[in-house]
């Protein structure tokens, strides 16, 4: 009787111990934004059509916590902004003018992801800071994400923003712009 009452005892102080063993979470992983991949597509409306082009990003990373995106920042390239449709050149300079981005003083824009809000286990709703010509503005969108690991990351959205929200006051039919981000990150 006295071995069983030992055993039991010795069993409780067993897991009476390991119950307050601390647990040590795995940080956030921050992977490096893959910017020959990634890009900003953009469609922008013009009197009776509409032009389209590609701002490529020069930086950025992203933090991933278990399997789900958490955070990160990236750099747009205004400077080097490309139309992609008959106005080429022509229309560039125009985009690249104080009209619009003016990239003379401000050939960078920055985004930093302050808040996601998973609605299930792909789809996301990011909410964070654009820092667009001298202003930091806020933008949220829905994103999804396809995938997040320590090995790699892949989201995409798709969304439209009011460009007069963000300093861009040039008068056209729309103030709406077209918006397609894919975001790569390993």
């Amino acid at each position: 009787m006295k071995k069983l009452v030992l055993t039991l005892v010795s069993a409780a102080m067993i897991i009476g111990i390991s119950s307050f063993t601390v647990i040590k979470k795995k940080a956030p992983v921050t992977l490096a934004v893959t910017t020959e991949k990634s890009r900003i597509d953009w469609i922008g409306s013009k009197a009776g059509d509409f032009h389209t082009g590609t701002f490529a990003l020069k930086s950025g990373s992203v933090q991933v916590d278990n399997g789900k995106l958490t955070g990160g920042s990236f750099v747009i390239d205004l400077a080097n902004l490309k139309v992609t449709d008959g106005a080429g050149d022509r229309l560039a300079g125009h985009l690249k003018g104080a009209d619009f981005f003016d990239v003379a003083k401000f050939a960078e824009a920055t985004y930093t992801i302050n808040k996601v809000n998973y609605t299930n286990d792909t789809n996301c709703e990011i909410d964070g800071t654009l820092s667009l010509k001298g202003a930091s503005i806020p933008v949220k969108f829905n994103a999804n994400i396809r995938s997040a690991s320590e090995k790699g990351f892949f989201g995409q959205a798709y969304f439209s923003v009011d460009r007069t929200t963000l300093g861009v006051l040039y008068k056209g039919p729309s103030n709406d712009v077209q918006l397609a981000i894919h975001l790569f990150a390993k």
